[in-house]
């Protein structure tokens, strides 16, 4: 009788599991970047960062696939070295520079690619344009933080075709392609 009930509320246990719902997390603009770079004439790397990385993660634990993120960046908010890089960012050659103006992210698929890897497939809008692309994401850590929060890490990343996007000043002087590595943090959201 004893291995009865056992058996009973393992599969009652299991089944509960498996019925667990995504948790809401929201991603901390403190501790997560996007970090863009492309070769200026063939002869070096610019780089360009966004530290103010909003977003949503719908975060299924036990089965990641199930999943989803949502990721918001304002265009004002990329920095780059020198200067004259960053005048002609600003200058609308490349972006469209309003006050509302966002770059954002919306998964529509997520495939597990390894223990802690998915390749994140989703629709990018920039520049108004919305093209599909795919980032190679990596889970570094899922864990409780210093103040006893749990934390997911992420990293990301992906190559883009910059004339894709409205974004072809330039070209072909400035190659067309950017590698964009994306790192952030989230935790579960407030209620």
């Amino acid at each position: 009788m004893k291995q009865i009930l056992l058996l009973a509320a393992a599969t009652g246990l299991a089944a509960g599991a498996a019925d667990a719902e995504p948790l809401p997390y929201t991603i901390d603009p403190s501790h997560s970047e996007l970090v863009a770079s492309w070769s200026h004439l063939g002869f070096s790397t610019t780089r360009g960062v966004i530290f103010d990385i909003r977003g949503d993660l719908m975060f299924d634990e036990e089965n990641p696939a199930n999943s989803s993120v949502s990721i918001q960046i304002p265009t004002s908010a990329i920095i780059v070295t020198p200067e004259f890089t960053q005048h002609l960012l600003e200058s609308g050659d490349f972006f469209q520079n309003s006050a509302e103006s966002m770059i954002t992210f919306t998964s529509t698929a997520i495939e597990v690619t390894g223990e802690n890897t998915a390749d994140i497939t989703g629709d990018l809008t920039l520049n108004g344009v919305t093209n599909e692309v795919t980032l190679s994401t990596t889970m570094l850590k899922n864990a409780p933080g210093p103040q006893g929060k749990p934390i997911a890490g992420f990293e990301a990343t992906t190559t883009l075709d910059r004339t894709n996007f409205a974004l072809g000043a330039f070209t072909p002087f400035i190659p067309a392609e950017v590698e964009v590595v994306i790192s952030l943090e989230a935790s579960p959201s407030a209620d």
